[in-house]
């Protein structure tokens, strides 16, 4: 990176951001509370709110959404006259899935081979990160030029929607210029990329009930309808032969027009086992950018360990439905509902239950901001031009702030690129990463301001 003072103190700062993230990752903030203690993301944003006090914001609050979670707002007045800007992430995780399963252990930040390990590390903790470096190195430098709002949400990998409750309630809280989604990420290390269009989401828990009670399998079997085989019947319906998406009356031949993904970079991002084919059909940005796709998350069911010989009288799942721009998700969700009743063999009672959804999103990619982001990723990232990517994964509240604030402008960049691994095993950040979009967002925010 060439000479730059914002870029300067960025680096000068990184030790410090170090120690901020194995803070805040610290905090096992799952927003499930049967799982883990609400004490946990209690203690995780009044960490966040602390950072922002420090940092002089004002009217620091933590807001009780409707979903029983917080998100930390702050305002940090600018110059008079200037624009608003609105920074977001999450400081929720997912949860850490197999403990044992990880080299280092999920909640301790572990620096391994030039990355930092640990659960919520690029999703999203270091984009809480890269906002509070981002707004240092402004301070450092001559100011902040806008007025800026910061917030960060506490249930967002739980799809519950507090957050997009709170702002639909209270508009004036986060109305800005422009809307800079820090939970998205390059479409790989040192590429530097913003997200032009996410898949929306619905999730569906599926009751199938066959018996009033378990039985006896050598007694009844072979005439008794086993629930937990009825239930596998009625998801493997929700695929063609070839792993599409095959959801009855919903569209799925739709192309992506942008940045092309290799197969074979597709299956090393993946880590697809050899001799494994990968499902759909179509150009891989076609199947994770364009189309639906649908993902059973858990299947309620007797572990092998301990199991009985016995036909189950009960069995449940829960189904995720991934939308893509130009379906609605309300729609994909009645149809997801209708495909699952009609498919059930045998008679057997199926309940399901709609327990999340969000919109898909596309952006304005012809926006000033825009403009003035490509300017900032070109000094952050020298030789390489900003690219325009699709975003398999969800983030509901973009659509709930594109509805609240129409004129305004959103960008969605991020720090989970392909080796971050988020959601998965042994989630990590580049810190290299951190470092440059920390001076892209800051470089955008003078751009920006000078428009």
């Amino acid at each position: 990176m060439p000479s730059n003072p914002v870029a300067e103190t960025v680096a000068s700062l990184m030790p410090t951001a170090r120690r901020e993230l194995t803070e805040l990752v610290a905090f096992q903030s799952v927003a499930d509370f049967d799982q883990f203690p609400k004490s946990e993301s209690e203690g995780a944003a009044n960490w966040v709110a602390d950072a922002l006090r420090a940092e002089g914001f004002q009217d620091v609050a933590l807001l009780d959404t409707p979903d029983g979670t917080q998100s930390v707002y702050g305002f940090l007045p600018g110059p008079e006259g200037a624009k608003t800007v609105l920074l977001y992430a999450h400081y929720d995780v997912q949860p850490p899935l197999d403990v044992a399963g990880w080299t280092s252990p999920p909640f301790e930040l572990t620096e391994r081979d030039g990355r930092w390990y640990g659960r919520g590390a690029a999703d999203c903790k270091g984009g809480v990160i890269m906002h509070l470096l981002a707004l240092r190195a402004l301070k450092a430098n001559g100011g902040v030029p806008v007025h800026v709002k910061v917030i960060a949400e506490g249930s967002e990998e739980q799809g519950t929607g507090g957050l997009e409750r709170y702002a639909e309630a209270h508009p004036e809280l986060l109305e800005a210029d422009t809307i800079v989604i820090g939970d998205t990420g390059n479409f790989r290390v040192g590429l530097p990329t913003v997200t032009t269009t996410l898949r929306g989401m619905t999730m569906l828990r599926v009751q199938v009930d066959t018996l009033e009670g378990n039985l006896h399998s050598g007694q009844f079997g072979g005439a008794a309808p086993d629930a937990l085989a009825a239930l596998i019947r009625v998801l493997d319906s929700l695929r063609a032969e070839d792993g599409s998406t095959a959801v009855e009356g919903l569209p799925a031949d739709s192309s992506w027009d942008g940045l092309a993904y290799a197969e074979e970079q597709f299956r090393q991002d993946a880590k697809v086992l050899d001799g494994v084919g990968l499902i759909g059909s179509g150009a891989v940005a076609d199947r994770i950018w364009a189309r639906p796709a649908v993902t059973v998350l858990g299947i309620d069911c007797p572990p092998v360990v301990g199991a009985t010989p016995s036909v189950q009288a009960g069995a449940r799942a829960l189904v995720s439905l991934r939308v893509p721009p130009g379906t609605d998700a309300a729609e994909a969700t009645k149809l997801l509902q209708a495909h699952l009743e009609s498919h059930i063999p045998w008679g057997a009672r199926v309940r399901t239950e709609q327990i999340g959804q969000g919109q898909p999103f596309s952006a304005d990619t012809t926006s000033p901001a825009y403009t003035a982001m490509a300017d900032a990723m070109a000094v952050a990232y020298p030789g390489e031009e900003m690219q325009y990517a699709g975003q398999g994964g969800s983030i509901p509240l973009c659509n709930t702030l594109a509805a609240l604030y129409p004129r305004a402008e959103i960008l969605l960049i991020g720090l989970s690129e392909p080796e971050a691994q988020i959601h998965a095993l042994n989630e990590s950040v580049s810190p290299e990463e951190l470092e440059r979009l920390s001076v892209a967002e800051a470089l955008f925010l003078q751009n920006y301001a000078a428009n």
